[in-house]
């Protein structure tokens, strides 16, 4: 870190004007960009002396592995969720995971809390800010900066509605005559919805749904909003922000209306703000889209620290049901090393379904429908958008991961449980930090009684678990819930003592056939080298050790299995599933926890 000086304050400001004259350069405001440069930093508190952050810093390590959880997956009687959901991250998860991700927990209407209703404020049913601060006191929190669209019932689209501030002008509003064509959209609903206003109708642009209203950044007072939100997200202990759906902020009618320059250039502004407001704090872009338009948003190291890892789900699935790694391993080969101060956030579910854009261009239509109908008759759901001319697309499948991987192409079979702690061993080597999703940690099946409820298709993958039934379960030795969460936290608490599986220790593809999909990491200090092999077929296969090139003269072992590996010249024997971590024996002290 550098000093306070005030060379500092006035390139920061300079710094903000940047990014202000790209943003708004066609449009009215630029005119405004000096003093709205002065108003963001007194929203961020930087209005004095700052503290420049050191470029390209790591602020992560082989420990950090993140939790993804509703705020109510987790509950009791006459307890609020978000108190409940602490007792179960003291209780299980202390020690095994960094932080948190609990997804939108403030007022909302419809898509279990992303139309926001308030932002400055936590939904009474789940708890307060004192829960939030509980939670983030003892863990990383990670919070959603839901920046692209509120709840068409908030306050600020109430107001639009009735010509009043704030929100008159907050929302993008478009001529349905004009060519909307080239839009992208990640859904089958009308773009456009129709309303009554003080003056007169007009047509709110709606990327989501018609209760997502989409907000209109042309206006300096929308981002200004954003900022002082980001400031109490700040105060209230969120160290990572995850912006939601920012691929589709800035809107020109005649493009796609995606991956704008503009957008990119609002997600460096944040990050400028953000980091110099506090140096530990992440941003984690969430862009469910194609690969290279993903990994556009590390920007040139001044964009998003993390990237989600959209490809990742669909190709490791794949993977798993086909007994073949060949698209996983080219998808591999060909992804570059993140650059020191980012890296990716890898996962294989979420609270959304099995992303298929991303993996368009990846795998051929004939891999695509064949993963579909292989889900399908696992009991998965699909989900669809619209493309141009009124066709459908897939775009996500919906369906908890233990039931996505119960079976393969060939039907449902014994090894599920083994397919499934098999695509955690992957991805918890991979570079880059884990998310679980909990109801992965737990094994959680299909909930097709939710998803009927609620009538949406997502719902079948966001179960809510009775803490009582639970902990019955996470008592019982013979309980699957049990022996998922105790495979996956081994797995955790082995990786975290690895310096070769720091998210940025260097990463190559090893070339091992079909059957066998594996990576080495290695470290620089302290120095080790970790090959992971996984057989990722339903049948058990030999791996030749020769195949790996290991140093003749060291001692090698599985730390997975704690045992030694036989003489280089002899094969190892994989089991259907079964994942290898190998490691010189010694070559690395644990260190303590801290």
């Amino acid at each position: 870190m550098t000093s306070s000086t005030q060379s500092d304050r006035e390139w920061l400001e300079a710094r903000v004007e940047q990014h202000l004259e790209v943003i708004y350069a066609d449009t009215e405001a630029c005119a405004q960009v000096a003093g709205l440069a002065l108003q963001l930093l007194q929203a961020m508190r930087l209005e004095g002396e700052v503290v420049s952050p050191a470029p390209a810093r790591n602020v992560w390590t082989e420990r950090d592995a993140l939790l993804i959880t509703y705020g109510d997956s987790l509950l009791a009687p006459d307890e609020k969720p978000l108190h409940t959901l602490k007792r179960f991250l003291d209780a299980h998860a202390n020690g095994v995971i960094s932080g948190v991700h609990i997804l939108p927990f403030y007022p909302w209407t419809s898509d279990d809390g992303f139309a926001v209703l308030d932002y400055s404020s936590v939904n009474e049913a789940l708890g307060d800010w004192d829960d939030i601060g509980a939670i983030a006191s003892a863990y990383d929190l990670m919070a959603d900066l839901v920046i692209n669209h509120c709840s068409s019932r908030s306050p600020w689209f109430e107001n639009f509605l009735r010509d009043e501030s704030p929100g008159r002008d907050y929302f993008f509003t478009a001529d349905p005559a004009e060519d909307l064509s080239a839009v992208v959209r990640p859904r089958t609903s009308p773009l456009l919805r129709a309303v009554e206003t003080a003056r007169g109708p007009r047509y709110v642009w709606c990327t989501f749904s018609h209760d997502q209203v989409d907000l209109d950044f042309r206006n300096p007072e929308v981002l200004l909003q954003f900022v002082r939100i980001v400031r109490l997200y700040l105060d209230q202990g969120v160290r990572i922000f995850r912006l939601d759906a920012i691929a589709f902020l800035w809107k020109i009618p005649g493009t796609t209306c995606l991956n704008l320059e503009q957008t990119h250039e609002v997600v460096r502004l944040l990050r400028t703000l953000i980091e110099h407001a506090r140096p530990d704090a992440i941003l984690i872009t969430e862009t469910n889209i194609p690969n290279l338009e993903n990994l556009s948003y590390f920007g040139n190291a001044n964009e998003a620290h993390c990237v989600y890892n959209f490809s990742l789900p669909p190709l490791l699935i794949n993977t798993l049901l086909t007994g073949d790694c060949t698209y996983l391993r080219q998808w591999l080969m060909a992804m570059p090393p993140a650059r020191s101060g980012t890296t990716f956030f890898n996962f294989v579910a979420s609270h959304d379904g099995i992303g298929l854009r991303p993996a368009e261009g990846l795998l051929s239509d004939e891999e695509l429908a064949a993963l579909l109908k292989t889900l399908q008759g696992f009991g998965g759901q699909v989900s669809w958008r619209a493309l141009e001319g009124g066709e459908q697309h897939p775009y996500e499948v919906n369906i908890a991961l233990f039931d996505a991987l119960q079976g393969t192409v060939r039907g449902v079979d014994t090894m599920g449980f083994a397919r499934f702690v098999c695509a955690h061993a992957i991805m918890f080597a991979l570079e880059g930090i884990p998310g679980v999703y909990i109801h992965s940690l737990l094994g959680t099946r299909n909930d097709y009684q939710r998803m009927e409820n609620t009538g949406h298709n997502r719902a079948i993958n966001r179960h809510q678990w009775q803490w009582a039934q639970l902990e019955s379960e996470l008592g019982n030795a013979a309980s699957p819930h049990r022996q998922v969460m105790l495979a996956l936290e081994a797995l955790l608490r082995l990786r975290g003592e690895q310096p070769a599986f720091h998210p940025n220790a260097a990463q190559f593809t090893l070339q091992l056939g079909t059957a066998f999909f594996g990576f080495s990491r290695q470290s620089r200090e302290p120095e080790q080298q970790i090959f992971c092999v996984s057989n990722i077929t339903d049948e058990p296969h030999p791996l030749n050790l020769l195949d790996l090139n290991l140093v003749e003269e060291a001692d090698w072992e599985d730390l997975i299995s704690g045992q030694p590996c036989p003489d280089l010249d002899q094969l190892l024997q994989l089991e259907p599933y079964q994942t290898v971590w190998i490691s010189r024996r010694g070559a690395v002290t644990p260190r303590s926890p801290g």
